[in-house]
């Protein structure tokens, strides 16, 4: 107390001041039109400011939750389109007028991707699933725009990615219109394309042919999106064309995926070993 009152005798003609300029702006604003209609709008606009900021901030985190709930709304859209893909009848006739259903048991599982690299030669990213969540390695991994990469490792509660911007991996995908295989493989150089291998040069291949997952394997399912031919060359001594892929994915920007899980791996694992096995 005795310090505050100490205070108040030092300053005590500069706080005079002060309430008296306050007590003078009010009066002024009161009494006249013009600078109360300017005190109202400068006020308007600070709150309309500070208003729009608040606006700013809530919606980014608005947007961050509905990223999540559209993420795990996609991964349970794609477990639907995979059940009536499996439930369709897909048809084939032989000579013999026999039929033959063909059909993968997959679910997909929602993940965030929390870390990353895409200037390195053997690339990588972490998301935020792992075992407890129903994760294991060698599971395929997708966004909205296409094909991501494979799970390489996992822990109780992480994963990590090995995307399809690494050299150690390549993927069998096909030409969309014709169904012509070929492999995927990341030369090092340009996170954004990749090379498109063995397409022999009897193929019709031109800029803008779609490519998409072949199917022949037992991480994706076929039809998946991987990329657009860039270039096509081909010289007259060359038995396989050289192609361009521009990747469907911008790896720079992946923020949400989802893991494919096939129930059936392990069933197909163990026939086919038992084939090579003989």
């Amino acid at each position: 107390m005795r310090t505050l009152l100490q205070f108040l005798a030092k300053y005590s003609i500069l706080l005079l001041f002060l309430v008296l300029e306050i007590v003078a702006f009010i009066l002024l604003v009161r009494n006249n039109n013009y600078p109360q209609s300017a005190v109202l709008s400068s006020a308007n606009r600070i709150s309309a400011t500070l208003y729009e900021a608040g606006s700013t901030v809530s919606d980014y985190f608005y947007l961050r939750s509905q990223n999540t709930v559209l993420t795990e709304e996609n991964a349970e859209l794609r477990n639907r389109i995979y059940e009536l893909e499996n439930m369709l009848e897909t048809v084939v006739e032989d000579s013999a007028s026999e039929y033959v259903y063909a059909h993968k048991d997959i679910v997909t599982h929602p993940a965030k991707v929390i870390n990353g690299t895409t200037n390195l030669q053997r690339n990588y990213f972490t998301i935020n699933k792992g075992k407890r969540d129903g994760i294991s390695t060698d599971m395929g991994v997708v966004n909205k725009d296409g094909v991501v990469g494979i799970v390489s490792t996992v822990s109780e509660k992480f994963s990590v990615v090995i995307p399809f911007i690494n050299p150690n991996i390549s993927l069998s995908c096909k030409l969309k219109k014709n169904g012509y295989s070929c492999v995927m493989h990341w030369d090092g150089k340009d996170y954004r394309y990749a090379e498109l291998q063995d397409i022999a040069r009897h193929i019709n291949v031109v800029e803008g042919d779609t490519v998409v997952t072949s199917g022949f394997s037992e991480v994706f399912p076929e039809n998946l999106s991987v990329g657009i031919v860039e270039k096509a060359e081909l010289t007259e001594s060359d038995a396989y064309y050289r192609i361009k892929l521009k990747m469907a994915v911008d790896f720079r920007t992946i923020e949400y995926v989802s893991v494919i899980e096939n129930k059936d791996i392990n069933e197909q694992r163990e026939l086919e070993k038992s084939v090579m096995s003989r």
